[in-house]
């Protein structure tokens, strides 16, 4: 009988709540007064006399016919369905069972009406009701009490839905009241200084971060007085309890599965940090707590090298990548807040210390990244299934942009030369290293043997990450530029030939990125336009910047350029070029190109990396191999498209009626003829570079280019060319790379015409036209 009777009350509960559910979910006013929905709302959680940290971990009522309450004789005049009739649905069900799933629905009604509180499209009398609950549920009915047992529960659904509660409750109390609940404050106060000899910990880190979540989601409340409310209280136990997860012994078996206790606390801990990190832009002066991130960068750079799983390293690389990039969004959202907010300086300059030290020290090597993908399901692939293994491309990715903006803000506070010589070089060698181990498989036709190709093979495939850290790398060329010039007022051609050397070697010559990047896109100008119209990267910052790099230094971009088409076409990089055995120099016969082509060449890299003891990674390839190649048009230019396939633009002008038509199947080509000239043998070689299909492409104008035969065999006029040391650079690379930023000019030029552009270009456009306008002097068309 006894079984009977509280089956009887749970019958009736469930239904009674089921109701209200409905009511509430549909926007129903709730008819009855306050205290009888709080009676239903009130949890039967036993509490021990003395609760110690997790509630004696949470039991469920005993069947002893104890748990009828007050609230039973609100239930007593309600019509609920006859016993006979639902009786078999719970025949089968004991009563602890019964418990839990009348729990789960207060709970899940709680949190709902919370949120209904909070809507302004709900009427004011119903959000009126439900406030009236909530204020009962506190102050009578200690509901707070009861959800902090519930987060020790053995039941993992009902602790974490407890803690999304106790979360919203707490937020609510902020929100209305203006008032920070004192029984979880002094719970979490507790609990986290108590640690580690409390280990239960990970449920009061939930709480924390939903709140904190919830507050930073609010779009009407100001956030800053309510931030400062909540964590002023916790800033010194936060602190304590950051230096007690951290400062540990991760080489314990503890730490060696995701699924335990203790990695379960410091994931908890990680996605708190991020909260605050988060946060910390709301407040003027920002607590210890969201910057003992950065002034304590050194304990997570020490946990992911360690032997710990690695899910929580991974988590933790992907939040350094945040931090990394906080300045990029602080300013963004303040303007020039950063320039006036000394503790972001401070804690910005502190991470990048810390993390070029661990750098230096071969830190990159001991971080092994999983050669596993992460499947649907599992772990596992799929029997049968064609995976090529490698690294963990994200964490890469990561990994190298922690570096670059490491280095970018270290150096851009430089203030002389040999500064920022001291610690730029060793840290890009060494990652530069790292880029080499990890990347196995490489997409690209010929061996990577360039340091300036290797950023846009790492982060091709996440454009935001890529223009971050090509946006780091020029920002640190225009400041060590700077700094030279601060330091000499006339620098030598010498100075100048080993200054260049030093961009390509350590890879950040912005010249050789920006046309490197080019290729990986197959010179498709509707990418580049993509990326200015999306509004998740920074290119347009980049190409901005770039373009006034290009304005004033266009002859170094006319000699990358020329580089490419002699030294590319034959698998060889800048770096690898042997050095030349000519006497004299031989210029072009076309007037407009002398200016640009009549310069003595530079030292080559070689030559230099000799003298100056540089790392340069070069492939070497023997003269035969070249002489008794077949693969004639390779020689000269190589078709992009072949790079990256066929790209999908995400703007279609083909709806447009002044739309120009897009070339479709682009090819290079290069037709050869010889000509005689004289009796003496003397030949020309007529080329004409970039031929395409689309109607609206114009052919490079054709060159003659003269070639003295002496003695030799000019059956092959190509392999003659390709191994000629007297040979002027055909000026594909420069035709096609002006030529895709002409065509991004005129298509933001309709769009703008239309007022189809998210922003004002006009800037960009001024600057494209003068680009457009100094290579038409240089490539005629």
């Amino acid at each position: 009988m006894a079984f009977s009777g509280i089956l009887n009350v749970l019958i009736m509960k469930i239904s009674l709540l089921q109701q209200m559910y409905k009511d509430v979910l549909v926007g129903i006013p709730l008819a009855k007064e306050s205290h009888h929905y709080t009676s239903l709302l009130n949890l039967c959680v036993e509490q021990s006399p003395e609760r110690d940290e997790s509630c004696n971990r949470m039991h469920l009522p005993s069947t002893n016919g104890g748990i009828r309450s007050h609230q039973d004789t609100d239930m007593s005049d309600a019509v609920v369905p006859a016993t006979d009739d639902i009786s078999n649905s719970f025949a089968n069900m004991n009563s602890s069972f019964s418990h839990r799933e009348v729990m789960l629905l207060q709970l899940t009604l709680i949190k709902m009406m919370v949120a209904k509180a909070e809507s302004q499209e709900i009427e004011f009398n119903m959000r009126q009701k439900y406030c009236e609950i909530f204020v009962l549920l506190l102050k009578e009915a200690k509901i707070d009490s009861k959800l902090i047992c519930l987060l020790g529960s053995y039941d993992q659904l009902l602790s974490h839905m407890a803690s999304e509660c106790l979360a919203s409750l707490v937020y609510f109390q902020l929100k209305e009241e203006n008032t920070l609940n004192v029984t979880w404050l002094t719970f979490s106060l507790k609990t986290l200084s108590g640690f580690p000899v409390n280990t239960q910990v990970a449920e009061c880190l939930w709480t924390l971060t939903t709140i904190i979540k919830d507050i930073l989601k609010d779009k009407v409340l100001p956030k800053a007085g309510i931030l400062k409310k909540l964590l002023a209280p916790l800033d010194a136990v936060l602190e304590g309890f950051y230096n007690s997860i951290l400062f540990h012994h991760f080489d314990s078996h503890h730490y060696t599965s995701p699924y335990s206790e203790a990695a379960n606390n410091v994931i908890s801990f990680i996605d708190l940090l991020e909260a605050l990190l988060a946060s910390r832009i709301e407040l003027e002066l920002p607590l210890r707590c969201q910057r003992v991130l950065f002034l304590k960068v050194s304990y997570v750079l020490n946990l992911i090298s360690s032997s710990i799983h690695y899910l929580i390293k991974k988590t933790f690389i992907m939040l350094l990548k945040k931090c990394v990039l906080y300045k990029s969004r602080e300013v963004a959202k303040s303007g020039s807040l950063f320039l006036q907010n000394p503790s972001l300086y401070e804690d910005m300059l502190a991470l990048s210390n810390a993390v070029l030290q661990v750098v230096n020290l071969t830190w990159l090597n001991r971080i092994p990244l999983s050669e596993k993908a992460s499947y649907f399901g599992g772990s596992e692939a799929a029997p049968g299934d064609d995976t090529q293994g490698g690294s963990d491309q994200t964490v890469l990715r990561a990994l190298s942009l922690v570096v670059l903006k490491a280095l970018e803000f270290k150096f851009q506070n430089s203030t002389t030369e040999a500064q920022f010589k001291e610690g730029f070089q060793s840290s890009m060698s060494q990652l530069l290293l790292f880029w080499r181990s990890h990347l196995k498989s490489s997409p690209q036709p010929h061996p990577v043997v360039h340091h300036c190709e290797w950023l846009s093979l790492i982060f091709i495939e996440q454009d935001d990450d890529m223009w971050e850290a090509a946006k780091a790398l020029l920002l640190i060329y225009l400041k060590f530029d700077r700094l030279r010039h601060d330091a000499a007022d006339d620098l030598s051609q010498k100075e100048e030939e080993t200054w260049n050397f030093l961009t390509h070697a350590s890879g950040y010559n912005p010249h050789c990125i920006f046309l490197f990047f080019l290729e990986k896109i197959a010179f498709d100008s509707t990418v580049l336009l993509d990326f200015l119209i999306s509004s998740e990267t920074c290119f347009l910052e980049y190409l901005v910047r770039y373009l006034k790099l290009l304005r004033k230094d266009w002859h170094q971009f006319v000699d990358v350029c020329n580089r490419f088409d002699t030294k590319h076409g034959t698998s060889q990089s800048i770096s690898s070029v042997k050095p030349p055995h000519r006497e004299k120099q031989i210029c072009m016969t076309d007037e407009s190109l002398q200016n640009a082509c009549c310069e003595p060449e530079p030292q080559t890299l070689i030559s230099l990396a000799s003298s100056h003891n540089y790392l340069v990674f070069t492939t070497e390839q023997g003269d035969n191999e070249v002489a008794e190649s077949n693969q004639s048009n390779s020689l000269i230019c190589t078709d992009s498209t072949s790079l990256l396939g066929s790209l999908q633009s995400l703007v279609n002008y083909d709806s447009s009626e002044d739309s120009e038509l897009e070339s479709d199947g682009k090819e290079c080509l290069v037709n050869t003829k010889q000509v005689p000239l004289n009796n003496e043998g003397e030949t020309r070689i007529r080329e004409t570079g970039c031929s395409y299909t689309g109607d609206k492409w114009n052919t490079l104008k054709s060159e003659v280019l003269p070639l003295k035969q002496k003695g030799s065999n000019t059956s092959s006029c190509l392999t003659c060319m390709a191994s000629s040391d007297n040979i002027i650079p055909l000026r594909i690379m420069l035709y096609k790379s002006t030529k895709c930023l002409e065509e991004l000019q005129k298509a933001i030029s309709r769009l703008q015409r239309r007022n189809l552009f998210p922003y004002n270009p006009s800037a960009l456009l001024k600057l494209l036209s003068y680009i457009e306008k100094i290579s038409k002097n240089v490539n005629p068309q």
